[in-house]
């Protein structure tokens, strides 16, 4: 008997039938049975069952001698099924990667329930997908399993039958099938969640929604099949009157009809043209025959649900159709009252650049305006220490606020007093750039920071890019690097770089990164106070997993399954995963003591001092890493198609700083056999270190500040040697391991990677 039976009825979706196909038999988890039915299609749908089911024993291929419809289709599935749990897959969707190792697992840790519910994201043919907007129901806290009168929210989900796997001994015991008709998933979904015992929620997608461009969806076509929905809550009801303990979700059930029934009432081409009385009028006999005490709506819905039940069609269009007219209405209004802010703010602005500028004022942002974090913190925090007579202002969405120290003005793009500082403010600090239309003013300077030494291609640089650069305005890059007095580089290699991609007139400061700087200054208890803000259990080896963006890819899933190398790591381990900021893709995982998904913190320095070891690909976090003198690993897997896509200034794999890995099970073994923290990995990470952080000695943020703030060009605190350097200690003492005697592969010629600067210099070099 497999642990899965996996039913997947097609009928006209050959162009995504192999997609859907490939997504189960991929799966990491392998014990299951795939039962595809052709429901008679007259495409190509019944040929690329059987190639399946000729190339995999655990394809079961079932033909329809003619077409019988969703519903007989997956009853066809069920007479077949002997997996102890059946799910139901659509053949235009597809189950995400460990979807099933999830499910497996969290059937294993709530003691085999009768339904497990999972989440969904809806995924667009633009590349762009959205999770389920009540994903919170799925929570994972508190008892489990548990029965529907615990949690009777989850009646809110969508209620589709694909969302859920369904303990097969539930099914045959209750005699649950598929009805005839439109809306088949009504008198199934609910009874089997009203009948359940135990139920237990997995707080993870497990399931992409296709949502096609056109002609995806059967419910969204004009045709009287919608009339079908009133046979299929009569299945309900009489389901509920056989049951009489199950009597008191009655009103529950009527409030979530009379709202199936206003959704499709008022929904766009779905009734045919004059006979939306006769839906009033069959959706009003419902209401009187199956209302039950208790059943008034919310507020909110209560004059909706009156006018069904009265099937009052004209006055509940006529409501609807002046719900429709405010609205617009409304839409009208405010786009004048925002042009109108925007030309106040227009005249706001040229009248702030006729006024003085202050030198006392300096205005700081990061990361599109993402809130405190990067160079530009580090320099405003020593701003405030060394040259207190200016007042500092930092510019952030307003999500961001709580992140900005209460000594220091929040500024929100957009707004008068955000315009007023650009016009203003002397200093000028950034990461990025600042609003193209911000104009630079004589007595103006501003301090590009990066954020980054510089491994993938940037700025002009990207021009025979088109794969990254896509839309990218070179022309306002250029403008917006004419702005710029000084450009922040924490090494020799980065100069070059920012020289070559960013030609202007500015002057190159070679001092450092200041937001490295922390990793000199702090200390044990820093580092154990951040483990366990972090909940990283004690004794345990932190994993801090963070892969770059890739432009070659519209979706940024992880390169890696996390599950399965978190399960691979063993319970010494535990990983912290971080997405990269431009990507919406999470990276974390079911098992919450072995994983932590940590892309939503504020401070990626503060995760890098609480971790053991790092783990990325093309990341700039490497550079930084290194400064701690911490095991580095490279994942390095897709190395061609990043090269090809993005580009890079050199072959980090040629001069690594640590082990890499070009495969995930090659990345298992590194932690495996050792190697990860071994001592070839020592000498290549201090060989990396050498190259690259010659001025991370914990003092960059004063050398910036005395330099662009103070004006000293002389006395700069002299760079520490790298072997006098104190970085923060490692969180976890290690055995040492056994040595590797393989020597240090040779270091790429002057050409591939420039040799770095003297760290005793820190004399800035001007762009020609």
């Amino acid at each position: 008997m497999p642990r899965f039976s996996v039913i997947v009825p097609a009928f006209k979706v050959q162009a995504y039938l192999q997609e859907c196909l490939d997504s189960v038999l991929t799966q990491t988890f392998a014990d299951f049975e795939l039962i595809a039915v052709d429901d008679c299609s007259p495409d190509s749908c019944g040929a690329i069952i059987d190639e399946f089911a000729a190339r995999d024993p655990r394809v079961r291929a079932v033909h329809l001698p003619r077409n019988a419809g969703l519903g007989q289709a997956r009853n066809a599935g069920l007479a077949r099924a002997s997996g102890e749990y059946i799910l139901f897959l659509d053949s235009d969707d597809s189950l995400v990667p460990g979807a099933l190792e999830a499910i497996a697992g969290r059937l294993d840790a709530t003691g085999d329930p009768d339904v497990l519910v999972y989440d969904y994201a809806r995924t667009y043919w633009t590349g762009e997908s959205a999770r389920n907007k009540f994903a919170a129901l799925l929570s994972e806290q508190g008892p489990a399993p548990f029965a529907l009168q615990d949690r009777p929210g989850l009646l809110k989900l969508l209620m589709v039958v694909w969302n859920k796997a369904y303990k097969r001994e539930f099914v045959e015991r209750e005699g649950f099938t598929f009805p005839p008709g439109y809306y088949e998933d009504t008198p199934w979904t609910y009874p089997a969640l009203l009948a359940a015992s135990t139920i237990a929620t997995l707080d993870r997608v497990c399931v992409h929604y296709r949502q096609r461009r056109q002609g995806g969806n059967i419910l969204a076509t004009t045709s009287r099949k919608h009339f079908d929905i009133f046979d299929q809550y009569d299945r309900v009801f009489t389901f509920l009157d056989a049951r009489p303990p199950l009597a008191h979700w009655k009103p529950v059930i009527y409030r979530r009809m009379v709202d199936h029934f206003s959704t499709l009432a008022t929904a766009r081409g779905r009734l045919p043209r004059g006979s939306r009385a006769e839906f009033f009028r069959r959706a009003r006999a419902h209401c009187r025959r199956y209302r039950a005490p208790g059943a008034t709506p919310a507020l909110r819905g209560r004059l909706r649900h009156a006018l069904i039940r009265s099937g009052g069609h004209r006055v509940y269009r006529a409501l609807w159709a002046g719900d429709r007219l405010r609205s617009r209405t409304r839409g009208i209004a405010g786009r004048g009252r925002r042009v109108l802010r925007a030309v106040a703010l227009r005249v706001h602005y040229r009248i702030q650049l006729r006024l003085p500028v202050r030198s006392d004022l300096a205005v700081f942002a990061a990361y599109w305006n993402r809130g405190y974090s990067c160079n530009p913190a580090a320099v405003e925090e020593k701003v405030r220490e060394l040259a207190p007579h200016i007042r500092t202002a930092w510019i952030a969405d307003e999500a961001y606020h709580h992140t900005i120290p209460a000594g220091t003005r929040r500024l929100r793009p957009g707004s008068f007093a955000h315009w007023s500082a650009l016009a203003r403010a002397k200093y000028l600090v950034n990461n990025v750039n600042f609003d193209r239309r911000w104009v630079k003013r004589p007595g103006q300077v501003m301090l590009q920071t990066h954020h980054g030494t510089p491994l993938k291609t940037m700025g002009i640089d990207l021009q025979e890019r088109p794969a990254a650069a896509r839309s990218m305005d070179f022309a306002q890059l250029l403008a917006n690097a004419d702005k710029w007095d000084y450009s922040l580089s924490a090494n020799r290699h980065s100069t070059l770089v920012w020289e070559r991609a960013y030609p202007s007139a500015c002057t190159v400061l070679e001092y450092g990164h200041p937001r490295n700087d922390v990793y000199q200054r702090a200390g044990a208890e820093d580092v154990a106070r951040l483990r366990a803000s972090l909940g990283i259990p004690e004794g345990r080896v932190a994993v801090l997993y963070a892969p770059t963006h890739r432009d070659y890819r519209r979706s940024q899933s992880p390169p890696i399954d996390v599950e399965r190398f978190a399960a691979a790591l063993g319970p010494r381990f535990v990983l912290l995963t971080r997405a990269h900021y431009f990507s919406d893709a999470p990276l974390s995982g079911t098992a919450a003591h072995r994983i932590i998904d940590v892309s939503g913190h504020p401070s990626v320095e503060s995760l890098c001092l609480a971790s053991d070891a790092l783990v990325t690909d093309y990341s700039s976090l490497m550079f930084d890493y290194a400064v701690l003198d911490r095991p580095i690993v490279l994942h390095t897997g897709d190395w061609e198609a990043y090269q090809a896509a993005r580009g890079t200034y050199f072959d980090v794999r040629e001069c690594p700083p640590g082990a890499v890995a070009r495969t995930e099970e090659e990345l298992v073994d590194v932690f495996v056999t050792d190697h990860w923290r071994g001592s070839r990995a020592a000498r290549l990470r201090a060989a990396f270190r050498e190259r690259f952080c010659p001025y991370d000695d914990g003092h960059a943020a004063e050398r910036v500040v005395r330099r662009v703030f103070l004006g000293e060009s002389g006395g700069l605190p002299v760079v520490v040697p790298q072997e006098q350097r104190t970085p923060a200690p490692a969180p976890v003492p290690f055995p040492a391991p056994v040595a590797h005697a393989v020597p240090v592969p040779p270091q790429p010629s002057a050409g591939r990677l420039p040799a770095r600067q003297n760290p005793g210099s820190l004399v800035p070099s001007r762009h020609a």
